[in-house]
C-alpha cells in the first residue's frame, strides 16, 4: 500500500485530481464570496448559512490546495522544489504556468493569514487583503490551463469553462444588477433598497 502510494502514476493522479477539486472548491468559495458580499439572503436560505458555507469550503478549497502542492514537489516525474511552490516564476519546469499557481498560492496566503487574523487587524484591512481573492481566483485558472496536464481534454475544458462562466454570472451579479436594481428602487435580493 506504501509502495502504491508513493508511486509516480499515484502521486500524478493525485496531483491532477487535487488540482481540479482545488478548482472547483475555489470557484465555489469565491462565488459564495461575492454572495456574502452582496448580502444575498432569502428567509429559505439566511445569510449565514452562506457565510458558513463559504468558511468550510474556503478551508477545505485549501486542504485540497495543500495535496495538489506536496503531491505535485513529491512526483519525482519532473523537478518541482517546494520554493517553487511559494516563489513565483522561479522552477525550471514550465517557470510561467507554475510561477501563475505560485503567485495564485501567494495571494491565497495572505487571504488566509489575514483572515485569521480579522480580529487583530481590523475589518478595514482584513477587507482591503480580502480582495486579492478576486485576482487569485482568475490566476489560478490560468495555472490550470497552461500547466494541467488534461488542459487539452473536453470535459477539463468544460469544467474551465463552467467555472468561468459561474464567478463571471457572480461578479455581474455582484457588481451590475444591485446598481441597476437600485436605480429603478426596486428591492435588491435580501430585502435592502
Amino acid at each position: 500500500m506504501i509502495v502504491a502510494a508513493t508511486s509516480t502514476k499515484a502521486l500524478w493522479y493525485l496531483t491532477r485530481g487535487s488540482g481540479i477539486v482545488s478548482l472547483v472548491l475555489l470557484t465555489a468559495s469565491v462565488v459564495l464570496g461575492v454572495s456574502t458580499a452582496a448580502r444575498w439572503a432569502s428567509a429559505k436560505w439566511p445569510r449565514f448559512i452562506t457565510e458558513g458555507l463559504h468558511k468550510n469550503i474556503s478551508l477545505l478549497s485549501i486542504v485540497f490546495l495543500a495535496v495538489h502542492i506536496a503531491t505535485a514537489v513529491l512526483d519525482g516525474y519532473v523537478h518541482i522544489r517546494w520554493i517553487d511552490a511559494v516563489v513565483p516564476f522561479t522552477s525550471t519546469y514550465r517557470p510561467f504556468w507554475l510561477g501563475l499557481g505560485a503567485l495564485a498560492f501567494d495571494m491565497l496566503l495572505a487571504v488566509i493569514v489575514t483572515s485569521l487574523l480579522r480580529v487583530r487587524i481590523g475589518h478595514r484591512i482584513w477587507r482591503a487583503v480580502h480582495w486579492l481573492a478576486y485576482g487569485c481566483w482568475p490566476i489560478a485558472v490560468l495555472h490550470g490551463l497552461g500547466a494541467g496536464s488534461d488542459n487539452g481534454q473536453q470535459w477539463m475544458l468544460f469544467i474551465d469553462l463552467a467555472a468561468v462562466a459561474v464567478v463571471a454570472t457572480a461578479v455581474f451579479a455582484r457588481f451590475v444588477v444591485p446598481a441597476t436594481t437600485h436605480r429603478t428602487n426596486t428591492p435588491l435580493v435580501g430585502g435592502r433598497a
